[in-house]
Order: structure tokens, then sequence, then C-alpha cells
């Protein structure tokens, strides 16, 4: 199974921000546990590239290691070579995009209007993330959707465990979340970790309620 099937079987992905050495592998299991298969783990974060790498040694068969917040084609080629399977980009780069073409690995474009979407996908985007999708709600989706049913469209921000399932019902293939469900600030302690399992568990019931 690629990426992309990996995706759509496991559509919930967790956007991680300012993870560590130390943490990364506690918060990846924690999701897993919960039932969060995809994580994307974003590109600014310091040492990035040893994230992703201990990531994918600990989790490749079990949990999707993406990376997210990747502006330029050289940071997709560093994660791409560390073990990203998926790159997500906030805009529209053309030339990321034809760079994760070339090493064959998921590239998932941002975009919010019509035409950028189309853009995207015309250039080689598989999947194209609609953001910030909050702006407009899921009406917007299923506008966009309308014209456009051939693009897979990956949801984010201001995805909440109470909005969630009407991107999906409007279109979406899959959603990204972020501190609404991996705040890492707040992960201290283990009943921290706990907690982030409970919330990944009720993400992942709420879906399953479509």
């Amino acid at each position: 199974m690629n990426a992309f099937e990996r995706l759509k079987k496991n559509p919930i992905v967790a956007v991680i921000r300012k993870a560590d050495e130390k943490n990364i592998i506690p918060i990846i299991r924690a999701l897993s546990l919960g039932g969060v298969k995809a994580v994307e783990i974003t590109a600014e974060t310091p040492r990035v590239t040893n994230l992703i790498e201990m990531a994918v040694a600990e989790f490749e068969e079990d949990v999707l290691i993406g990376v997210g917040t990747v502006l330029d084609p050289e940071t997709a080629r560093a994660t791409i070579i560390a073990g990203a399977k998926f790159i997500v980009s906030p805009t529209v780069n053309v030339d990321t995009i034809r760079l994760t073409s070339r090493y064959g690995v998921l590239n998932i474009a941002g975009a919010l209007t019509p035409t950028e979407i189309l853009t995207a996908y015309e250039n080689g985007a598989q999947m194209v993330k609609v953001f910030p999708a909050n702006v407009f709600g899921p009406d917007y989706i299923k506008s966009v959707h309308g014209p456009l049913p051939h693009i897979p469209l990956m949801v984010t921000g201001g995805i909440t465990l109470e909005n969630m399932n009407d991107y999906f019902t409007k279109g979406g293939v899959a959603v990204g979340i972020g501190s609404n469900l991996v705040n890492v600030s707040k992960l201290k302690t283990d009943e921290d970790y706990q907690l982030l399992t409970n919330t990944a568990r009720k993400f992942v019931n709420k879906h399953k309620e479509l």
C-alpha cells in the first residue's frame, strides 16, 4: 500500500509542532495507541531530519510519517532522504511538487482558491491541502469539490472534534489537525500522554460514525 492509499485509509493526520528528540517517539506512540496512524512533523522544527529518521525507524510499518510546512524543494529533498513518506506545503510551490514527484513521494500542496487548487494538481500534487479551511468552513469544500471532484482534498485549519465530520461529508478525503489534537507544550507527564491517546481515540471514533 503506497502513501496515498495509506492516507486515505487513515485520514486523520496529526500535525506535530515544536517536538524534539526526547518527545517525538512518545508523542507518536500515544497517537498510534489512539488509532491515529499518520503524522506530519513540521519542517521548521530544529533537527527535523533527525526526528524523521527516529520516527521512521520506530514506526515505519505502523504509522505514516510525513513532513509539513515545507516551503522549498531543498527542504523537501532533505526530509525525503531522512525517510518522510509525504510532503505537505502551506502554498503552491511548483518546484517542490516536481521534486517530490521526481522521488516518487506523495505531495500535498497547500492552496485555497479553485485556481490554486487546480494549479497544484495540474503540476503534480496528488492531493491538495485546503488551508486555512476554517476561514470559509465545510460548505466551501463542497463548493470547490463540485467543479473539481477529481482532486483529492485534505482539509487543514481549525479542525475540531465537532466539525471534522462536516468536512469529510462535504468532500474532504483527509484532515490535518494541529493543536486541537497535539499540543506539545502540554505534554509533561504520563497522564498527559494518556490524555493524548484518549483525544486521538475520540477523533478516530468520531470519524467511524460516518
